[in-house]
């Protein structure tokens, strides 16, 4: 696959075939993404990858945890406020991802049970999670998790998986902690669930929208 075709063609995956991805394929994406860049090749990410049963565990408590009515308590501040731009950008997706599972904004039933779904990681098969260490300057290692996820999810792409990065995997840090052993001297950063997509599923094909240079770009 040409890059740019990649970058244009990979999207957020909301559902899965039941198929588990091969822990040797997954292997082979993990080592080829650690040729990403980072602030003086410091190469600041930790990688937890979760299948089968434990990821199963996982699904379900994450999922009986909102549920439950408890408030997200992660190791990042999760953020409360957008600008008017970002808040629409925001609503227009939601939009999407509701129209495409025919889900009415006002059926607050149908949204409960797909946000649930959305706790459940979709019922993809794997998980990886990104920690790094909290000695370290929080804003540098964000920025180098960030582009170590973005190949890491292009890598998957290229080769036939698809990706979605997901704040819900990190949203109870307590339990992450819990399940997957991550220690206390750890920052809990960002997650990504992967798997086989599901070609007919609408909510894998609804159009999606990206702004204009003139909206972002400005030249001096």
């Amino acid at each position: 696959m040409e890059l740019q075709e990649a970058i244009r063609s990979r999207r957020s995956i909301r559902q899965f075939l039941a198929k588990p991805v091969p822990e040797d394929l997954i292997r082979e994406i993990l080592a080829d993404s650690f040729w990403a860049p980072s602030w003086g090749n410091t190469q600041p990410w930790e990688i937890v990858v979760v299948s089968g049963d434990k990821l199963d565990e996982f699904k379900k408590k994450n999922e009986e945890t909102l549920l439950a009515g408890q408030a997200a308590q992660t190791d990042i501040p999760m953020p409360q406020v957008w600008p008017e731009a970002y808040l629409n950008r925001y609503k227009d997706l939601g939009q999407g991802v509701l129209s495409s599972l025919a889900i009415d904004r006002q059926d607050k039933e149908a949204r409960l049970l797909h946000f649930a779904r959305m706790f459940g990681l979709f019922d993809a098969p794997a998980l990886i999670l990104l920690t790094v260490d909290k000695e370290l300057l929080l804003e540098y290692a964000m920025l180098d998790v960030g582009i170590y996820l973005q190949t890491f999810c292009l890598l998957a792409h290229d080769r036939g998986l698809g990706t979605c990065i997901m704040a819900v995997t990190v949203s109870y840090a307590d339990l992450v902690r819990e399940l997957f052993s991550v220690p206390e001297t750890k920052r809990i950063v960002m997650g990504a669930i992967l798997g086989w997509p599901d070609p007919e599923a609408p909510v894998n094909h609804f159009e999606r929208q990206r702004g204009s240079l003139e909206e972002f770009v400005r030249w001096v």
